[in-house]
């Protein structure tokens, strides 16, 4: 099976579990990528009855305009019920590398921000052990070398991403080389770098479902 077949299936593993959570007064909120994208897909030909949706990029609050569904403000819904993305990798207990998008920052708050956090992927972004994807890290401009050198300490290798520029105006150095074993721990110590606005570990905010596509059906794990 595609990889585009999979991602399509596990969108639609993820609507079934949330459908009956929706109606005219929920809000949710929706990720970024092109598994976010087939979510969206799949919710738009739905035709359930939705509030709107919270939206962790300008392409996905696009993407969600471009289906008639109603792009809300974070400060204006409160706590979301559900927020549902992808992710660059997955661990077994559902820590995650998110940020291949580059929109780590807004996607790390949508999931604070909500009760329930379901992942969606694609077998391939399973691993034993995070680090094999390059750690995205959201920088201030100005800060990119003071950043750039305290990664290095920490083990890392990072480079920066050409022709990138977040929504929230800053750039994105990624992380090579690490081997995370102790993902909450390496989140702390690298978003407490002066000018990191935040990195592309969710640790201490893991998902609470992760639902994967292999060649046969779907594979449903949940956090201990």
């Amino acid at each position: 099976m595609s990889q585009d077949a999979k991602k399509r299936r596990v969108a639609d593993a993820a609507f079934e579990i949330i459908r009956n959570k929706l109606d005219a007064n929920t809000p949710i909120g929706i990720g970024t990528g092109s598994t976010a994208n087939c979510f969206i897909d799949v919710l738009a030909a739905s035709q359930v009855e939705l509030l709107g949706a919270v939206a962790s990029s300008e392409a996905t609050a696009e993407r969600l305009r471009s289906h008639g569904i109603e792009v809300l403000e974070l400060n204006s819904t409160g706590p979301l019920p559900v927020y549902v993305d992808g992710a660059d990798e997955a661990d077994p207990r559902l820590n995650l590398i998110k940020g291949g998008g580059a929109a780590l920052t807004r996607e790390k708050i949508i999931a604070e921000a909500s009760r329930e956090f379901i992942c969606i992927a694609d077998d391939s972004k399973r691993v034993d052990v995070l680090g094999a994807f390059p750690l995205p890290v959201e920088v201030i401009p100005m800060a990119r070398s003071v950043v750039g050198r305290a990664l290095l300490e920490l083990g890392g290798d990072p480079e920066y991403r050409q022709d990138c520029t977040t929504d929230n105006g800053n750039i994105i150095l990624d992380v090579y080389g690490l081997s995370i074993v102790d993902p909450k721990g390496l989140e702390a110590a690298i978003n407490q770098i002066p000018g990191v606005v935040t990195c592309g570990l969710f640790a201490r905010r893991p998902a609470d479902t992760l639902l994967l596509s292999t060649d046969t059906d779907i594979l449903e794990l949940s956090r201990d």
